[in-house]
């Protein structure tokens, strides 16, 4: 299969605007005969829905919430990356673009991120337009702050409320296009499998989360806009709800999934405190602007203060190692999520961990509050240390908060191209589902800028292109592919409910995610992960066999949504192990210990794996067959990343 990204040619700033006047367009009167659906409503997903009923086109949009502000986007915290230089500070949309594409070891396309750079800029504009209430600089400017891996500031922001505004002012565009009549709302409503029609996506069949009931809904074309797979690893910061499912039926249909080991460790969660929880509470990066990380210079004095022998402000300031600041001294604790994390393990592993389980380092605001005041710091993070207090029980004003990495955002997804579309014409994947603008590590602030770019300012044209040489005649319902897919989705359901089980579907679900974190984490190895892929296999024979799903279809069933979700992790989760098996160096989030620098950081081999991994699933039981898209360099010199 050889793998077309549709890169157009020219220099690297002029390509977007050359391809915008290249594409065919979709004249006013004929895009009322085309129907689209997507998939999910996030940023991405109502950002797109609201942009395509806007010129015209009839949208289906389906989210398994009860609205589509509970989308997890809603979630997101410290900012949203553009290139507008307010501060005149030296931000361009080069110097965007080289940031993303280091911070992303080098291991994305340079026209995708260069792109999404360009049109960042617009984003800004966009949402203020809508109402976002960004934080402003005394004169009534936008204000700006700094995130990881870059040294201007270039982050705008909503206090730590930035996804959630962000959200509301896209689910207000869908509102007004769903009272116009363009976008028909389905919520309540998740999809369980992709139809093609002659080798297109030309509709999707759903499950009713209320009544059970199995439905097919026909379109032209079909964009998937459901977020990544980060609970494969059970406990992560994503919405409990999230899921690989539309993916990966897509996937199982022929679309390719790309690079799908890399996962993004964020380095600021509150720790883990037991075998009870489900999920991880993020704390923004923006906190590491004023923040400071360390733990105690030995491990005598972090072994006192695990006892409880010592507080953390009876430290003496000599005692204490700010390790990212001593380490990186150009950067300090403004390093990239993937190095934070790394040093954040490392200095735990060396028994310096400041909490009971020995699996915490401080972020300590003392000298902030000290120099700024705290009436100063509660205006710019006061949500995040109220929630911090309402979990912890810790006054953050008064004593560090404790933080450890945790699973926060996957790199990889569904293969696309420049359009955005998968190699399943008509198939279109967008924001976090699919795997195009942040290579082996996410810079912070990045992620709502790419569904939102995605959804505003890049599928109306290209989407547009497609439809143009779409006839508009409809697919019914009732075509055989349709009732096929129905029948398969029914069966499916039966099977699961058809086990005589013993174990809940969080038992299996708890059981990978210890899997996946100890063998495909934030250090791999070669050993660890062929022993990681026997495990997942015999844990995927045990649920088939022994998982009991509570319930019937013909209702409200929670159990059984999560079983095949958990069903998908699974199969999901031995991909994830070959991709990390397969690619024997390290870059960004994806650490193989074999391969590293003498300092402990990622070591790439540029001459092997300076490739995109798309893999093809080839049946049930069947190992996936490798694709390889070549990345080619023309704009940026490959380098060690250094952040010293």
């Amino acid at each position: 299969m050889i793998l077309d990204s549709k890169i157009p040619e020219g220099p690297l700033a002029e390509k977007w605007s050359k391809h915008k006047f290249n594409v065919k367009l979709v004249n006013p009167a004929n895009k009322r005969k085309y129907d689209v659906i997507v998939v999910g409503t996030g940023l991405a997903g109502a950002s797109a829905a609201a942009s395509l009923a806007e010129l015209g086109y009839n949208v289906k949009a389906f989210c398994f919430q009860d609205s589509p502000r509970r989308a997890h986007s809603i979630a997101a915290q410290g900012g949203i990356n553009a290139a507008k230089n307010y501060q005149n500070d030296g931000d361009s949309v080069y110097r965007l673009f080289y940031d993303t594409i280091k911070g992303g070891d080098y291991r994305a396309r340079e026209a995708n991120v260069y792109r999404l750079a360009e049109v960042s800029v617009n984003i800004i504009d966009q949402c203020v337009a809508q109402g976002v209430p960004f934080a402003r600089e005394y004169g009534g400017l936008l204000a700006n702050r700094s995130f990881g891996g870059a040294q201007v500031s270039r982050t705008f922001y909503a206090r730590g409320q930035t996804g959630q505004q962000l959200l509301l002012g896209a689910y207000s565009a869908l509102s007004r296009q769903v009272a116009n009549g363009k976008v028909k709302l389905y919520p309540r409503t998740e999809m369980m499998d992709l139809v093609l029609v002659d080798g297109k996506a030309r509709g999707i069949v759903t499950r009713n989360l209320i009544t059970g009931a199995v439905e097919s809904h026909s379109a032209h074309a079909v964009l998937l806009c459901t977020g990544g797979y980060g609970n494969v690893f059970f406990l992560s910061t994503n919405a409990m709800g999230s899921n690989v499912t539309a993916a990966w039926r897509a996937h199982k249909k022929g679309a390719l999934m790309a690079n799908p080991c890399y996962t993004q460790i964020h380095p600021t969660c509150i720790p883990v405190s037991g075998d009870h929880q489900s999920k991880l509470t993020l704390m923004s990066e923006s906190l590491r602007n004023d923040g400071r990380v360390w733990v105690p210079a030995s491990a005598e004095v972090a072994e006192k203060l695990r006892k409880g022998q010592i507080k953390a402000n009876d430290i003496k300031e000599e005692d204490r190692d700010y390790f990212l600041e001593r380490k990186y001294p150009s950067f300090g604790n403004l390093v990239p999520r993937d190095v934070a994390s790394r040093n954040a393990k490392y200095v735990c592993d060396e028994g310096r961990g400041v909490n009971e389980t020995g699996e915490a380092v401080f972020l300590d605001f003392r000298d902030a509050i000290i120099r700024d005041g705290k009436e100063v710091i509660e205006a710019k993070y006061g949500n995040l240390f109220d929630m911090y207090q309402q979990i912890t029980g810790e006054d953050p004003y008064k004593v560090p908060m404790m933080i450890y990495p945790a699973v926060h955002y996957t790199m990889g997804g569904l293969w696309v191209d420049y359009n955005l579309m998968t190699n399943v014409p008509g198939l279109y994947a967008l924001g976090e589902a699919n795997f195009s603008d942040h290579g082996a590590n996410r810079l912070g602030a990045s992620a709502l800028m790419q569904g939102l770019a995605d959804g505003y300012f890049v599928i109306p044209y290209t989407v547009g292109d497609y439809l143009a040489q779409t006839p508009y005649a409809k697919i019914p319902t009732d075509h055989p592919e349709f009732q096929k897919a129905e029948a398969e989705v029914k069966a499916r359901i039966q099977k699961l409910l058809d086990i005589p089980g013993e174990k809940t579907v969080d038992y299996f679900h708890k059981k990978l995610g210890k899997i996946m974190w100890d063998y495909c984490g934030m250090a791999r190895t070669a050993e660890g992960l062929t022993k990681a892929k026997g495990m997942i296999k015999e844990l995927k024979k045990e649920f088939w066999s022994n998982v009991n799903v509570l319930g019937a279809n013909e209702e409200l069933n929670q159990s059984l949504e999560k079983a095949h979700r958990v069903a998908d992790f699974l199969e999901l989760g031995e991909l994830m192990v070959d991709d990390a098996l397969n690619r024997n160096e390290s870059c960004g989030g994806h650490f193989r210990e074999e391969y590293q620098t003498p300092e402990g950081e990622a070591l790439r081999d540029d001459e092997n794996f300076a490739y995109v991994a798309a893999w093809q699933y080839m049946g049930d039981g069947q190992e996936e067959v490798l694709h390889k898209e070549p990345l080619v360099f023309e704009n940026v010199k490959l380098t060690q990343r250094s952040y010293k």
